[in-house]
């Protein structure tokens, strides 16, 4: 596609999270920093929450990474089963073989043995969870019973909740105030600003580019933080249209008027420009133009 054409050596905004181009914004680099205390603290819960495509799993795999061999990880990224299924994917990702016919009380009992075995090795056990908004009430409240299993000094098991903002609703139940309690560190995922949004895109262009990458300048930025809204997903998918468009053009950047062609073509932006297109565009201008004006007269 457009690889040879920008002398890229991979796609900068592929749809996987590629933790090779993490770029370290301040609300990620935050986030990271209350998941490695949590989990250095021997806390029982951690919960992120952020809107979709807010980054959240490009923490999950760079939590993986930075753990390493230090800890043992299980990992359950589609939680959104019954407390047995639960019950066997925690058992699965420990390396048990549980037998279909074990009662409720047997899998809890091998995962606990489990968990005291693996603890002596690696100390406690980190679990974590994706889409953490999609557990039941009673999942929820199994994975609080298996925190109750601890030592004199530490827990077995750290749960990280990582989940879409109607997880905190679900916390807020009145039946699930006890897992709520014990969540002693919690952050939310904040959408880039403009600022961020822009050293993103230049961040991973620059990242998988062989010679010189491709510009992108300010009414470029500023238009693809108004119809992304400083979500990183859709900064991708923009991105990602606005260079395929431009090798069609044979262009060596990515424009204003291909990130508005992206965009057409894109749900889930903000449609505002849309409906008030030449009001939005001349506000652009007159903003392009006092920012140069104002750079030109301190120079």
């Amino acid at each position: 596609m457009y690889l040879y054409h920008f002398d890229m050596k991979t796609f900068p905004f592929g749809h996987t999270p590629d933790t090779n181009l993490f770029c370290g914004t301040v609300t990620h680099i935050e986030a990271m920093n209350v998941l490695l205390f949590s989990i250095n603290s021997g806390e029982a819960f951690c919960k992120i929450v952020g809107e979709v495509g807010s980054g959240k799993t490009m923490l999950c795999r760079l939590l993986l990474n930075k753990l390493g061999d230090q800890r043992t990880v299980a990992y359950i990224p589609n939680p959104n089963l019954s407390v047995r299924s639960l019950h066997y994917a925690l058992a699965k990702e420990l390396g048990l073989r549980i037998n279909a016919n074990f009662r409720e009380d047997q899998i809890s009992q091998s995962i606990q043995n489990r968990l005291i075995k693996l603890n002596k090795k690696n100390g406690a056990v980190v679990l974590i969870i994706d889409e953490a908004q999609t557990l039941s009430d009673e999942a929820l409240e199994a994975l609080r019973l298996f925190t109750n299993i601890e030592t004199e000094k530490q827990k077995l098991l750290q749960i990280i909740l990582f989940g879409q903002p109607e997880l905190d609703k679900h916390l807020n139940k009145n039946n699930l105030r006890q897992i709520k309690q014990r969540i002693s560190f919690s952050y939310r995922l904040t959408a880039l600003n403009l600022k961020q949004t822009s050293g993103y895109v230049k961040h991973r262009i620059r990242m998988v580019s062989n010679s010189e990458p491709a510009t992108v300048n300010l009414l470029t930025s500023i238009l693809l933080y108004f119809f992304s809204k400083g979500i990183p997903r859709l900064v991708n998918i923009l991105c990602h249209k606005a260079l395929m468009l431009g090798y069609a053009k044979n262009q060596k950047k990515i424009t204003s008027v291909n990130i508005f062609k992206a965009a057409i073509d894109t749900d889930g932006v903000d449609r505002f420009i849309f409906r008030h297109a030449k009001s939005v565009i001349t506000i652009i201008l007159l903003s392009v133009s006092t920012t140069a004006f104002a750079f030109w007269s301190v120079a």
